[in-house]
């Protein structure tokens, strides 16, 4: 599956609401759904418990869903986002990640 044809099988889902309200939708969605995959980390790393990989995959998936949704609000589409995102990426790290980079944030750079 791509994410053109997540998008569009994640909207069909998607209570209708006007741009104002999707945005907050969006908003506490991502939220909440990032909460609850830093819950299933905590209980790992904090509690000593056994990842459940699968609630943390299931978290992931909700927050795609929302990412969706913010998507179509914005008029966009995740692969747009997607491209948006490793564009920036390779103006960031143009060969790998490092400490010095990340501070640098040469994508940045022509914007201050």
């Amino acid at each position: 599956m791509n994410f053109q044809e997540f998008q569009k099988l994640a909207i069909r889902t998607a209570k209708p609401l006007p741009f104002r309200e999707n945005l907050r939708h969006v908003t506490y969605g991502v939220t909440g759904e990032a909460g609850e995959f830093a819950d299933a980390v905590k209980k790992f790393d904090i509690y000593g418990q056994d990842l459940n990989k699968d609630n943390a995959k299931e978290e992931l998936g909700d927050l795609l869903w929302y990412i969706a949704l913010g998507a179509e609000t914005l008029g966009t589409d995740m692969e747009e986002l997607a491209a948006y995102c490793i564009e920036k990426l390779k103006k960031r790290y143009p060969d790998q990640y490092s400490d010095q980079l990340a501070e640098a944030r040469l994508d940045k750079a022509s914007q201050q």
